[in-house]
């Protein structure tokens, strides 16, 4: 009897709460309800756009796009006409177009409709920003109909973006480039896609300041700068990848020489003092298979008292 009676209340407790949720969301379940994939436009899009149709749209379902609970997505604003227009040519006449394809050659043409959702901070900083000056469309880089975007994996985001930038394919696969490949990081670990107020759409203002977001212990400040590491790291660096250790432009001591000239160093072959003679057979000891980072290793800066030339 005891263990009816609690069955009994638990139920009619579940019951109020139950309730008491349909009551609170109602409204906004009652509005999707109404539309969605009960939309009279959706119906007849989904007669011929199933999944063994030239354009499959079908995953959209499973997409955020899709959920109709929330009064922001399409699906809860008539579905396919929200982001597409009424498009009743096409409902009528299959070759017709729908009225917003987003292949358009003025990519603003869909752009202007996935920004009536997606606006903020990313809406302020594409306008101006190199993709909306070339043209790029949100769909060239994004698959809103796709249940697992490309673009927004880090395994499979590279792929999106070389298909335009072709140039750091071959740099991406270098001996020495960043996890990329691994899926450990994504180019917009290091770029902001949709624009920024720093040079080649970075994710912060300057190359110093992304690069800091990973390789904070190279920021300083140091008792010893070294000039080209607190400018620019690309001075030294190839940050898409690079056939040398370290992601450098060259190896040392030629990255180093393109700044040091070679004759302010004493007894090296590079000077062409301290070659093998008479006097010295074998050379200086600097003649062969040395590197400047050898002795001076701490070329980002120092705190040593005694590091101005980098050694310590």
């Amino acid at each position: 009897m005891g263990t009816h009676h609690w069955y009994t209340r638990g139920t009619w407790l579940t019951g109020l709460i139950l309730f008491l949720f349909a009551c609170a969301g109602g409204p906004a379940l009652a509005a999707g309800t109404g539309t969605g994939a009960s939309d009279p436009g959706y119906r007849k899009c989904v007669r011929c756009h199933d999944e063994e149709a030239e354009h499959p749209v079908l995953s959209i379902l499973k997409t955020k796009h899709a959920v109709v609970a929330d009064e922001r997505t399409p699906m809860s604003n008539h579905a396919c006409v929200a982001c597409h227009g009424p498009s009743e040519a096409h409902m009528d006449q299959e070759d017709a177009p729908p009225d917003v394809t987003f292949h358009e050659a003025d990519a603003r043409v869909g752009n202007e409709v996935c920004q009536t959702c997606h606006m903020g901070k990313h809406l302020t900083e594409w306008q101006g920003s190199r993709h909306q000056i070339e043209n790029v469309s949100c769909t060239n880089c994004h698959s809103p109909h796709a249940a697992q975007d490309p673009v927004l994996d880090k395994v499979s985001q590279p792929e999106v973006c070389i298909t335009c930038h072709k140039d750091q394919r071959a740099n991406l696969v270098k001996p020495y480039s960043h996890p990329i490949r691994d899926g450990e990081m994504s180019c917009s670990g290091c770029h902001a896609p949709h624009g920024s107020t720093g040079d080649a759409m970075l994710a912060r203002n300057t190359v110093n300041d992304t690069c800091y977001m990973c390789h904070a212990e190279k920021r300083g400040p140091f008792l010893w700068e070294h000039q080209p590491a607190s400018e620019d790291c690309t001075i030294c660096h190839s940050p898409h990848g690079s056939v040398h250790t370290s992601m450098l432009k060259q190896r040392g001591p030629w990255l180093c020489q393109t700044c040091h000239a070679a004759q302010f160093h004493p007894s090296t072959a590079y000077s062409g003092t301290g070659l093998p003679g008479l006097n010295r057979p074998s050379g200086a000891q600097q003649m062969l298979g040395r590197n400047c980072m050898n002795c001076h290793s701490e070329v980002h800066g120092t705190n040593h008292p005694s590091g101005a030339r980098f050694t310590r």
